[in-house]
């Protein structure tokens, strides 16, 4: 589906990922998933009994944006907080495994790290368990937290903002840190939650979901007309360049700063699961933004990614052999 870019342009861009430098501010999560069948029925509760099969460990939340961007090819830098305790040092070791530089991740005694727990049996996600903190954070770790994302911006070439709403990036985080790319002349990618909406001012692009897009514009988007109502209400309240609506089977739209308003298709032959779509989507934009390409084609390239690992189970990334092949649709 060549809407925006050709092959020949895109496999340029994607050869130009190597050695890009991002800086990923957000929260950072340990997804764990406990692997497993289901045979009988518990005789203390009408609930499944999961025989346990294997455990595994990834990065989730921003950690998934930083899996996904070295799983590309680029350099990733995670800026944020963990806990001093077992997820926090797996999270360390999960970033170290891959590569990543874990010089700017602030360990903090007073908060958990947050950690997501899955059973999965038959391919089904059975439960989810939760450990986390997800009041904001206070003023000294808001001080830490903002000396070392400068830090982190002494060779960046793009910034991306990932807010799962743990409590990193309260209004003041958001602000200082968004000055301090902007001032640098680095692009800013943001993905939304809906707390924190009115304190993403002035990004280069922002990329809410439909529903977040909806609650952020206060109606339903029902249609084109609707659909370019909400991007644009956002875009003037926000104050920002681009918005780009992740829309699910729908593929994506983007309103962008000219007023023009594309229409992506999904390439997804197949949807597993779309756990950590977002993430992909966020990382191969501004990993492409930062090789050189315009912001249509840069969608068009993220779109792809995510086509990827939706069909798979899982926090997921999409490496660059399987963009690669992926963009062949471009032909």
């Amino acid at each position: 589906m060549n809407v925006g870019v050709t092959l020949e342009r895109a496999r340029h861009i994607v050869g130009q990922f190597a050695g890009r430098r991002l800086v990923v501010l957000g929260d950072l999560m340990l997804d764990e998933f406990i692997w497993g069948k289901v045979r009988r029925i518990s005789p203390e509760a009408p609930v499944p009994v999961v025989e346990v099969k294997r455990e595994s460990w990834h990065l989730g939340g921003a950690g998934n944006v930083v899996a996904n961007l070295l799983a590309l090819g680029a350099d990733a830098t995670p800026v944020g907080i963990i806990g001093d305790d077992d997820g926090g040092r797996l999270l360390l070791r999960q970033f170290a495994e891959r590569g990543a530089d874990i010089r700017n991740i602030v360990v903090t005694p007073t908060r958990p790290t947050t950690r997501k727990t899955r059973i999965v049996a038959h391919s089904q996600q059975m439960v989810r368990a939760d450990r986390e903190d997800n009041s904001p954070i206070n003023a000294e770790i808001e001080t830490q937290i903002l000396a070392v994302f400068a830090q982190a911006l002494a060779n960046a070439d793009a910034v991306i903002i990932s807010d799962y709403d743990k409590g990193l990036l309260t209004p003041h985080v958001l602000q200082q840190t968004i000055e301090l790319a902007q001032a640098r002349g680095l692009a800013v990618c943001l993905d939304p939650k809906i707390k924190n909406f009115l304190h993403y001012r002035a990004v280069d692009v922002i990329t809410p979901n439909q529903l977040e897009a909806e609650r952020a514009a206060g109606f339903e988007i029902t249609e084109d007309a609707s659909l370019r109502l909400a991007a644009e209400r956002i875009r003037d309240v926000l104050d920002c360049k681009n918005v780009l609506i992740t829309r699910g089977e729908h593929g994506m739209s983007l309103l962008d700063a000219a007023g023009v308003l594309t229409n992506i298709p999904t390439v997804a032959r197949e949807v597993y699961d779309v756990t950590g779509a977002g993430d992909t989507v966020i990382a191969t934009l501004a990993l492409a933004l930062a090789s050189g390409a315009q912001l249509r084609e840069a969608a068009v390239i993220a779109n792809h990614a995510a086509g990827v690992v939706v069909g798979k189970i899982g926090t997921a990334t999409c490496s660059l052999e399987e963009l690669r092949n992926e963009l062949l649709d471009l032909s």
